[in-house]
């Protein structure tokens, strides 16, 4: 307790209240073996307060990479994809109308303070997190008619309903229903004002201190990490300690990296370019033109309120589709480092290549829209990869080899809608707009005006990425305004907008990514979700739903986890649907633009070394399922 309270003392010292410096980390704890990363989500919103079950808590300054452990988990390795059974020893066991699940536990599983991981510390969770309102899963764990452990390491849900998804609120992609410490939470009064200090940990580190006003934690590997998931399955990690902090502004994050005092940043594309040049031991995921790691699970562009004229016209939504030249928009926004998609949730990735893009080709390419006066179009372009590709190498070093129609497009993405103003004009005049003067009017005569809703950070690629397709639709004739505001989360939950920029999940959640369900995200759109304007929606904020996507979610429902070309059919139906009707823009996934410093930590992701997504570094829960991959350059 002594050394803790040192150890505190000193960073009280040598960091700022705001985190926004930080000289040396303090005596007794080794540069060269301290991994330090950036809190991307600083401050701590409750600093001191770990209690994760009881509401947001910056999770990604450690928590969910250290202190829980889900039962099951995205595998971070995209080459190899998957799940991984982390606290589970084996996949979720159905019975045949799915309205039991049994779920065999991993043995040998020990939480910090010495006290094994058991069946009944699930047991407890579940049953707690069903009975009080106010912690996180409390909706979901309704369908919980009896939960109990049959044996030490086995436990038996039985659901009011059938529910072939039921498991996936225990498995990891960002957020799920993790294991509490039952003997401790068993004595607590109220859970929801607890604040679980010091934390206990599942995970392969341990709590040693943080900032007071939030903005960085301290972690340090557990003496017995072969008794966490991480060692048993992938042996020790290389970091004695990690340090999570946040510098401040962009321009401090770089100087803190320049100085070795920061091991990884992801931020700007203006960010990673300034750090490539001025260091010479810094790189990104490649070694050229894009540099980013594409493979965001998320995507970014307008999305529409569709109780909001004449947002609901499916004319108007594709006219404002074909009105944006999508390689000037990736270059004017993210000097091309994007990889284009034209679907959500059709992230770009091999995976999803493989399931979804190569059988959706075809259909792309014969999908037809009805402008007016028997006046037919095809408005899929699979040359946008290309185009963009020959600006970069004008611009670039470049080392993509354009005759690999799957290295373009699994770097640069899978293609776009036609840049045709002409088309879109044609349909709004079919819709009875008229254009004046190069303005827009409505068919009521008033002036065209766009109010998009943003948040305020300019630094978030949503608001990147809208800031460029306004412009675009001013030079095509249309007055667009923002409404930027810091509550434009609760604003786009209660539908009040008209236009949504889309950041994490904005368009009706983000997949899997390793594995092709797609449920998470189409059940966002169920119809029996749509909600009022002024009403919080328990589905999408844009309240767009559609019988054909209702019967495609209840099959989903009905098909096993398992049964992957069920899924994959079922999947295709509902990209198709999403596409045709042009529900929201989805221009480009979110890139990766991220930047790490091998002065003191070498071996991290590439293509070449293709082991995780990069922004596994940062904010991502699997980092634990990593760290034994990087090394020490044995710098002093």
């Amino acid at each position: 307790m002594k050394k803790v309270l040192l150890i505190l003392a000193i960073l009280l010292v040598l960091f700022s209240l705001t985190g926004t410096t930080a000289q040396v980390l303090p005596a007794g704890i080794p540069r060269d073996k301290t991994l330090i990363l950036p809190f991307l989500f600083a401050p701590l919103p409750v600093p001191g307060n770990w209690n994760l079950w009881a509401g947001w808590r910056a999770q990604n300054c450690g928590l969910h990479q250290f202190v829980t452990e889900p039962l099951w988990t995205l595998n971070p390795d995209v080459v190899k994809g998957g799940i991984i059974n982390a606290l589970a020893s084996e996949g979720p066991i159905y019975n045949k109308d799915f309205t039991r699940l049994v779920i065999k536990l991993r043995k040998g599983i020990y939480w910090s303070d010495g006290v094994e991981f058991t069946a009944d510390d699930l047991v407890f969770t579940i049953q707690t997190v069903k009975n009080t309102e106010g912690l996180d899963y409390h909706g979901a764990m309704q369908d919980v008619k009896r939960v109990y452990a049959s044996d030490r390491y086995t436990v038996v849900v039985d659901l009011n309903k059938p529910n072939a998804r039921f498991h996936t609120f225990f498995l990891e992609r960002w957020g799920a229903l993790r294991p509490m410490p039952k003997r401790i939470f068993s004595k607590v009064k109220d859970i929801l004002t607890y604040d679980f200090n010091p934390p206990v940990s599942l995970g392969p580190y341990v709590y040693v201190s943080h900032d007071p006003a939030g903005y960085w934690v301290l972690w340090k590997k557990r003496t017995d990490w072969q008794r966490t998931v991480t060692g048993q399955l992938f042996g020790e990690p290389k970091p004695e300690y990690v340090l999570f902090i946040n510098y401040g502004p962009p321009e401090k994050q770089n100087m803190a990296m320049l100085r070795h005092e920061l091991d990884a940043i992801q931020g700007t594309a203006e960010q990673m370019l300034t750090m490539l040049k001025m260091s010479n031991t810094t790189r990104s995921y490649r070694d050229t033109w894009p540099y980013i790691d594409p493979r965001d699970i998320s995507t970014r562009g307008p999305a529409f309120n569709h109780l909001v004229f004449p947002y609901n016209n499916k004319d108007v939504r594709w006219a404002l589709a074909l009105s944006i030249d999508i390689v000037e928009l990736a270059i004017s926004t993210y000097n091309g480092m994007v990889a284009m998609t034209p679907g959500l949730p059709l992230v770009v990735g091999k995976n999803f290549y493989d399931w979804y893009f190569k059988p959706l080709e075809p259909w792309l390419k014969d999908l037809t829209l009805d402008i007016g006066g028997r006046e037919k179009f095809k408005p899929w372009d699979p040359d946008a990869p290309w185009r963009l590709l020959d600006w970069a190498k004008k611009n670039y070093k470049v080392d993509i080899d354009p005759k690999n129609k799957e290295e373009v497009q699994l770097t640069l993405g899978y293609g776009w809608w036609k840049y045709a103003p002409d088309v879109a004009e044609k349909l709004l005049v079919k819709n009875g707009f008229k254009k004046i003067g190069g303005k827009w009017y409505l068919p009521d005569g008033k002036p065209w005006k766009i109010t998009i809703l943003r948040g305020p950070d300019p630094t978030d690629m949503a608001n990147i990425v809208i800031l460029g397709v306004a412009e675009q639709w001013k030079k095509f004739g249309i007055d667009v305004v923002f409404n930027v505001s810091a509550a434009a989360a609760t604003l786009a939950l209660n539908g009040q907008f008209e236009v949504l920029n889309t950041g994490h999940g904005g368009f009706a959640g983000e997949p899997w990514g390793l594995h092709p369900d797609l449920y998470l995200c189409f059940n966002a759109m169920n119809s029996k979700y749509v909600r009022p304007i002024g009403e919080p929606t328990l589905g999408w904020a844009c309240r767009w739903s559609d019988p054909r996507m209702d019967k495609t979610i209840s099959s989903l429902e009905k098909t096993r986890w398992s049964d992957l070309a069920t899924i994959k059919k079922l999947g295709l139906e509902g990209l198709k649907l999403q596409i045709e009707e042009m529900v929201a823009i989805p221009c480009f996934n979110c890139p990766i633009a991220i930047v790490f410093d091998e002065y003191y930590w070498t071996n991290w992701p590439s293509p070449k070394n293709d082991y995780a997504r990069s922004d596994n570094f940062t904010t991502w829960p699997q980092l634990k399922y990593i760290l034994h991959q990087i090394k020490p350059t044995g710098r002093k």
